[in-house]
């Protein structure tokens, strides 16, 4: 926990409001930024924090925040009152110069450079980080933020509690006397593991199950997680000491950088890189540490991001930062406080699909069968980016993505698949395992269609593997 200041300021960047969504920005956009809201109510500075005791029930909070002719009822607010905060939008609350603006002055101020280009800022992070959403104009000009029922108010407040800013008693919510750890508090701070509660479940649906039934109910459990464990019995152990070692230097002051010997499983041969320890991430089948360093092979000398299954790890030593075998590069991010923090790993995998957060981003289109589609991809959650298609707008990826020979062969093959197929573009890490995985467990009900070159080696993949079943 970070201990509490005078207020509370934080600006609404994408890091922020990634964090506060719990996972998919793109689908939890306005409640992120009412969220952020809310601590600027419950924390913000003199002039903007609400006068409330120092705990304080829902009607209280009602009271102070709407105005006297906001309903009590179960109803979404109707337009009854300019002043009412529950007629601001969602870019009045962004853009407006400070948060006691009421909706009819934010209007005002809608053509001033300043705050169109404060939109500007926003709309192009959302874009970098592909968490744009499609309609973000209409989200945010023409949706009143704090124009809902009481109940989805009372859901604010529960997500409040579960991220560990707020806590309740009965009917009666208390501020914190500390506040949680937020993306830019712990790069202001120092590199110490946090832990936040159930906050390393990365899904927040399952993380709120955990907490209401990871404890016996009438004596019997009734929640379990079943996970594929591919770690070998006999490197359990090893895997318990590297946890252990890694736990301890998370724990100091200055978190030093580790000489790794690594056994690879792609080289086939043992590593040694020289790398600073950012977290331990248990992804689809076993725990990896995720580093940031020397890249293994590479003799180049650029430093970037790297997973590290804790089994294979070998050997790992602790070095001082002044250690000759340390990268100078490293080295400079230390003195200048910006090594990478946990949170830049998990916004590199809610911006892009697969578990090599570090390698680079890539359309990926594909074409699933209607019965498919209906059964098992329709109104499911695979990434953020993951998103149907329209058949007319497959013509335009393709002609937008290749060239040539390439984009009227793909024309073609296009045109001769169903209208009533189904369409799905996402952003892929190039060569991601996990995704490959994926992607060959849909087979034979999926077709690649983008990028040519993963077409190429899944179709190479299913000559070799029907050569198996050759009679």
């Amino acid at each position: 926990m970070e201990t509490i200041g005078p207020f509370w300021n934080e600006p609404p960047r994408v890091e922020l409001l990634q964090w506060l969504a719990r996972g998919d920005l793109k689908q939890r956009l306005l409640q992120a930024v009412r969220l952020w809201v809310w601590l600027h109510f419950l924390y913000g500075e003199a002039g903007i924090k609400l006068n409330l005791p120092e705990n304080f029930t829902y009607p209280e909070w009602r009271d102070a925040f709407f105005t006297a002719t906001h309903t009590r009822e179960e109803e979404i607010p109707a337009l009854h009152d300019p002043k009412c905060r529950c007629a601001k939008t969602v870019a009045a609350w962004l853009f407006g110069s400070n948060f006691n603006l009421t909706q009819s002055k934010w209007k005002g101020e809608l053509g001033k450079p300043e705050v169109q280009e404060k939109e500007r800022s926003f709309e192009q992070s959302l874009r970098e980080h592909h968490l744009l959403p499609d309609n973000l104009k209409e989200l945010l000009h023409d949706t009143r933020l704090f124009g809902l029922t009481r109940r989805s108010l009372y859901g604010d407040l529960q997500v409040l509690i579960e991220i560990g800013w707020l806590k309740r008693q009965g009917n009666r919510y208390y501020r914190v006397k500390k506040y949680p750890r937020t993306p830019s508090s712990i790069q202001k701070s120092d590199s110490r593991l946090i832990a936040y509660n159930l906050d390393f479940l990365t899904q927040p649906d399952l993380a709120a199950i955990a907490d209401n039934l990871s404890t016996r109910l009438n004596g019997q459990q009734r929640f379990f997680i079943h996970l594929e464990y591919v770690i070998p019995q006999d490197s359990i152990d090893r895997v318990e000491e590297w946890q252990a070692q890694l736990r301890e230097l998370w724990q100091k002051e200055v978190v030093p950088p580790i000489l790794l010997s690594y056994e690879s499983a792609v080289w086939q041969t043992t590593l040694s890189v020289v790398v600073y320890p950012v977290c331990i991430y248990y992804y689809q089948r076993g725990p990896y540490l995720c580093a940031f360093g020397e890249v293994p092979q590479d003799e180049s000398g650029k430093l970037d991001f790297r997973n590290y299954r804790l089994d294979r790890i070998q050997d790992s030593i602790p070095l001082s930062w002044e250690d000759s075998q340390v990268p100078v590069a490293l080295k400079q991010r230390y003195q200048k406080n910006t090594l990478p923090i946990p949170d830049d790993i998990q916004l590199a995998i809610a911006e892009v699909w697969g578990f090599d957060y570090y390698q680079p981003a890539q359309l990926l289109l594909l074409r699933f069968d209607r019965e498919w589609d209906n059964r098992y991809i329709r109104n499911t959650m695979r990434h953020a980016t993951f998103a149907r298609v329209a058949y007319q707008e497959v013509e335009r990826l393709i002609r937008q993505n290749l060239k040539g020979e390439q984009q009227q062969k793909m024309l073609n093959i296009w045109r001769k698949r169903s209208p009533q197929d189904a369409y799905y573009q996402a952003q892929y890490r190039q060569g991601d395992p996990n995704v490959m995985q994926r992607l060959r467990a849909w087979r034979p009900n999926v077709e690649i269609l983008l990028p040519v070159e993963l077409r190429e080696q899944a179709r190479k993949e299913i000559e070799r593997e029907w050569k198996n079943y050759e009679e």
